[in-house]
């Protein structure tokens, strides 16, 4: 595959896009096409390789899939490799509690078609492949994309239907023709990656934000969002509806105070980055911004940008071991860790959420935590014993009334969600 650059200059930023949000997503319910993006945007930016890679990095966009990896390191180090190299959009979105690419890949894909690009030009790839979730709406949005474009440089294949098919190993394994499980590292998958070749997978939004630099510039991207951590990000936004069980999709700007994206009034706590994440303690998440230092200076993670907030009168313990029971049940079932420790650790925890449980069952339940780390083939159970790690310390009230029989909970009806979205 040869991609060659546009013979169009970069286009100036829209003087509607500066300093207003949101950026990546059409305002109200419309579905972006073809020429509606190309009249807002352009061609595709003919930027060179090393210009854009000093762009991207200038701009200080770090991925949005969960991780927080400068972009431009992560592609240098493709670039960087011997031999044709393949990039991978990432789009699977296996997280229950996100929406976001399933929005953005139904609601505006030229964008991100636009970045999968870029970043093929940028590492020299020979082959881009969008990695997609199974959802119907999503890949009929895709097939009419690119059928839009007459474009068949781009390849679409379906995501493997667990939450851990966007793993970046998992990715490879599966548009390699496999059945989409992680693997053991190393070699890494921009070493060696599909197909044995150097290999950039890169979240969806991540490649809709290069976009926008490659048009507008680092500095159009950094009017937003902090110097530190510039940008913004989409954030899938739950406890929104009257009966404050709906979500929504709202894009941010970094360092935008949780209070300004849901009510937290009547919270317990609040669950970040998803179901890898961590809870925080209600009132910490009312002076906390949406950005990784703030929170990391509350022992939370922003991942891929989930906000649950949790109400005073649902229990913590059991929306905690309704996830630990799907986290078990959603691994590759290849390492011993996911075997034997995620389901051991999810009958505890459903144990204690029943009241069924001793302090023995506690303190094996801790432990246990502390030995699924770091011996996974992937950051399966790291991710799992780090929600759990989070939930025993800001619930630990409600662990010693289970203990003694009782729980402050008095409406069951869930909050996390455990299936696909609605």
């Amino acid at each position: 595959m040869t991609i060659a650059p546009a013979q169009h200059p970069p286009t100036a930023p829209p003087p509607q896009a500066t300093n207003r949000l949101p950026r990546l997503l059409p305002h109200g319910p419309d579905v972006v096409d073809l020429a509606a993006h190309r009249a807002r945007h352009g061609d595709l930016p003919g930027i060179g390789p090393a210009e854009l890679l000093d762009a991207l990095e200038a701009s200080g966009l770090t991925g949005r899939g969960g991780a927080g990896f400068p972009t431009a390191r992560k592609w240098r180090a493709v670039a960087a490799q011997r031999g044709p190299a393949v990039v991978v959009g990432n789009g699977a979105e296996g997280e229950p509690a996100s929406s976001k690419d399933h929005v953005l890949l139904t609601r505006n894909p030229h964008l991100v078609l636009d970045g999968l690009l870029l970043a093929a030009r940028a590492v020299g790839a020979t082959r881009a492949v969008l990695y997609a979730e199974p959802d119907r709406a999503v890949q009929a949005a895709l097939r009419r994309a690119l059928a839009e474009r007459a474009d068949h440089t781009i390849e679409v294949v379906v995501a493997h239907h667990r939450f851990i098919a966007g793993e970046e190993s998992a990715v490879v394994d599966a548009v390699s023709g496999g059945l989409g499980l992680p693997r053991a590292r190393p070699p890494r998958v921009f070493e060696r990656g599909v197909d044995g070749h150097p290999t950039l997978v890169q979240n969806a939004e991540t490649l809709a934000h290069v976009a926008l630099v490659a048009w507008y510039g680092p500095e159009w991207f950094r009017q937003v969002g902090t110097d530190a951590e510039p940008g913004s990000m989409l954030t899938t936004v739950h406890g929104t509806g009257a009966d404050r069980r709906g979500r929504a999709v709202i894009e941010a700007a970094i360092g935008t105070p949780l209070t300004h994206l849901v009510n937290l009034d009547d919270t317990r706590a609040v669950l970040i980055g998803g179901y890898h994440g961590t809870w925080i303690d209600g009132d910490v998440a009312r002076s906390t911004l949406l950005s990784r230092g703030s929170l990391g200076a509350v022992d939370g993670a922003l991942g891929a940008g989930v906000v649950v907030p949790l109400p005073v009168w649902t229990c913590g313990l059991v929306e905690t071991a309704r996830v630990m029971v799907y986290l078990a049940t959603q691994s590759a079932g290849q390492c011993g860790p996911c075997l034997n420790g995620l389901p051991r650790m999810a009958l505890a925890v459903e144990a204690l959420a029943e009241s069924r449980a001793a302090p023995a069952d506690l303190d094996d339940l801790r432990r246990w935590a502390g030995l699924v780390r770091g011996r996974g083939a992937c950051a399966h159970p790291d991710g799992t014993a780090r929600f759990l790690a989070s939930a025993l310390t800001v619930f630990d009230d409600e662990v010693r009334l289970h203990l003694d029989g009782h729980c402050t909970g008095t409406d069951r009806r869930p909050v996390l969600d455990v299936g696909r979205r609605p």
